[in-house]
């Protein structure tokens, strides 16, 4: 489903990254573990088709991703890969439906309001539907970026950081959350982070 091979990055001051070859079958769930700096996010927008690698070769659901054009990249991005970012980059002046609406046609797909709603119902959210994102806690915020992420139907769901600001309650919620909607959706899992609390849900793990 995921393969990384020869994967390097270099950044303009000098500094260059190297990636361990890397496969991922399909609806495999994985940790990306390092301490802060060692290269989790750089490798998470790669996957995601946010940064081009200065070499190597990243291939999801057998389509060289960097042979892409921008466009099509963020076209294919739209349709296969969820991201779940470490803050949660919602439009403030539109409600958590019209978000969720928003990534639909962003995606080129007809909105789908039957299943963001059970999207919304599934994560606990079916009351705040109209309610703009400074209406919301951060658990809230959470998981509406989670059914962003998965509202169109993606073969890979990517999760930077997820539970860094929250407590230990919202961890096990966002957590079973991730998994439970990962297994829903027939998806690949990928969640980095340094926070310890997340490695007793996941045991692949990918050491940068």
């Amino acid at each position: 489903m995921i393969k990384i091979e020869s994967l390097s990055h270099t950044y303009e001051r000098g500094d260059r990254l190297e990636f361990p070859e890397w496969e991922i079958n399909g609806m495999a769930h994985w940790l990306l573990l390092g301490a802060s700096g060692s290269g989790k996010s750089t490798l998470l927008n790669h996957i995601a088709g946010l940064l081009k690698p200065t070499e190597g070769k990243i291939m999801v659901d057998d389509q060289d991703l960097y042979q892409l054009s921008a466009k099509e990249i963020d076209h294919f991005r739209g349709m296969n890969i969820g991201v779940v970012f470490q803050r949660p980059h919602l439009i403030s002046s539109l409600n958590v439906i019209e978000n969720l609406e928003v990534a639909n046609t962003l995606a080129g797909n007809v909105v789908n309001s039957e299943h963001i709603l059970s999207l919304l119902e599934d994560l606990s959210l079916q009351s705040k539907h109209k309610n703009y994102p400074h209406q919301l806690s951060q658990g809230q915020l959470q998981r509406v970026s989670i059914a962003r992420a998965l509202v169109n139907k993606p073969l890979l769901l990517i999760a930077d950081e997820p539970t860094s600001s929250l407590d230990d309650d919202n961890t096990h919620q966002v957590m079973e959350i991730l998994l439970e909607q990962a297994i829903n959706n027939s998806a690949a899992l990928i969640i980095a982070t340094h926070d310890q609390r997340v490695r007793q849900y996941i045991t692949n793990s990918y050491l940068l």
